[in-house]
């Protein structure tokens, strides 16, 4: 009996190693520049902790101290189940001891493990930011179809969950070697958070004017994407302007073939 209460006593006074899970919220910031995953980490932690980020998924093992806690973890995207391009991890906040003790490989089943040592009494924040390069569409979610049904909607590698919707009500015209204008007015913009983007127009016909591609550059509200015609004939430069209530200010286009050329210019301005 005498044993028993020993043995007890002794592993009451043992820390409880135990694992918090829970899923990194979805990112709705939109400054992430397109193209780039990202998941800030942030956690509340007292005493000593291995933190394992899979896709969203967070697991921390605590080793000793309180469990830890999360404080507003999130990702634009899920870490990749494969090889990250341009994988980085940075530390943004710490009280001690943070370092990343393996990149996500094939050998940890593609996740990130980090390692927290917190020496200070009572809980410490510490936030780690993992980024990657993303392909066009490289990184996006599959689980809903293209919705080719729609107007203009194609699939063509275009991921619609998440994507980043424009709309603008204005004017322009398209010329081809200078010829008679072809009007357009209304317009639509869908960015995948990959980069791939959908430019179309309600136009004279009954088919809208469309134009798909990827974008190459942003800074502030302004938009550079190379983009082909609906055909796939001529591509070139496209410019956007757009605002942060996700209206489209305008839009111009110079394309070619090495033969044709098209000129394409459109303004919300006009349709006020």
């Amino acid at each position: 009996m005498r044993y028993w209460v020993i043995l007890l006593a002794a592993m009451a006074v043992i820390p409880a190693c135990a694992d918090t899970r829970f899923r990194a919220r979805h990112m709705t910031r939109n400054e992430i520049p397109l193209g780039k995953g990202q998941c800030d980490i942030r956690l509340q932690v007292d005493g000593q902790v291995d933190v394992a980020v899979r896709g969203d998924m967070v697991v921390v093992h605590t080793i000793s101290g309180q469990d830890a806690r999360d404080d507003g973890s999130e990702c634009n995207v899920p870490l990749p189940d494969h090889e990250a391009r341009g994988f980085n991890f940075q530390v943004v906040e710490s009280r001690n001891e943070i370092r990343l003790a393996e990149p996500p490989s094939r050998r940890n089943d593609f996740a990130a493990n980090v390692q927290i040592r917190d020496s200070s009494s009572g809980f410490g924040r510490y936030h780690f930011r993992l980024s990657w390069e993303m392909g066009p569409g490289g990184e996006m979610r599959r689980d809903e179809p293209a919705r080719q049904d729609e107007p203009g909607r194609r699939g063509d590698g275009f991921v619609w969950n998440n994507a980043l919707n424009f709309r603008g009500r204005g004017m322009g015209e398209v010329r081809i070697n200078g010829n008679g204008p072809r009007r357009l007015q209304d317009a639509t913009i869908d960015i995948d958070r990959g980069g791939k983007i959908l430019v179309s127009f309600r136009g004279e016909g009954p088919r809208p004017v469309v134009f798909s591609g990827t974008v190459i550059a942003r800074e502030a509200g302004r938009l550079k994407a190379d983009v082909v015609t609906e055909d796939g004939r001529l591509h070139g430069p496209m410019f956007l302007s757009v605002d942060d209530r996700q209206n489209i200010n305008s839009i111009t286009l110079d394309a070619t073939d090495g033969r044709e050329r098209l000129h394409l210019a459109w303004d919300r301005r006009q349709g006020r």
